[in-house]
């Protein structure tokens, strides 16, 4: 007797929903600075963490976007490449460099960050303050949840 094989309901799977979710937001904003800027999605995201957080390695970017660390590597050479990053050794220690926002980089953040955050009031407007509030504590809470998930796969045990 043939084994049945199991299927996704696609529009009750939780990562798949997130996923379309994410890359249609993330498409929407794009348009926003991708002509203007020449910038792509990982190219801002970089930009983004480095805006608010100076003096990260690329690895460090990476973890913070759990982005894969071979596209922040291209993003960061085509953002080094069209002078919008710096790359600096850290505290004098070649094995580690470190990265910021050039001059060039800060004016386009300084330009998109705006944009970027009208567009979220835009996209939140149709939410009132309890659905905000609920919205980013189950966000907060299935970021919990999936590190812990994560972690038990890892280990091999069950979360």
């Amino acid at each position: 007797m043939p084994r049945r094989r199991a299927t996704l309901d696609l529009e009750r799977f939780l990562p798949y929903r997130l996923s379309v979710l994410s890359n249609r937001i993330s498409g929407a904003i794009a348009a926003v600075y991708s002509e203007r800027f020449a910038l792509g999605v990982t190219e801002w995201r970089v930009m983004a963490v480095l805006g608010r957080s100076s003096g990260l390695s690329a690895s460090e970017v990476a973890r913070r976007t759990a982005m894969d660390k071979v596209a922040v590597s291209r993003a960061v050479a085509r953002l080094l490449a069209d002078g919008r990053l710096l790359r600096e050794m850290h505290d004098g220690d070649r094995r580690r460099s470190v990265l910021r926002l050039s001059p060039d980089g800060e004016a386009i953040y300084a330009q998109v960050a705006p944009l970027a955050l009208a567009f979220e009031r835009q996209l939140l407007d149709g939410m009132d303050g309890e659905e905000r509030a609920l919205l980013f504590r189950l966000l907060d809470r299935l970021d919990e949840l999936e590190l812990r998930a994560e972690s038990g796969a890892k280990s091999g045990t069950a979360a």
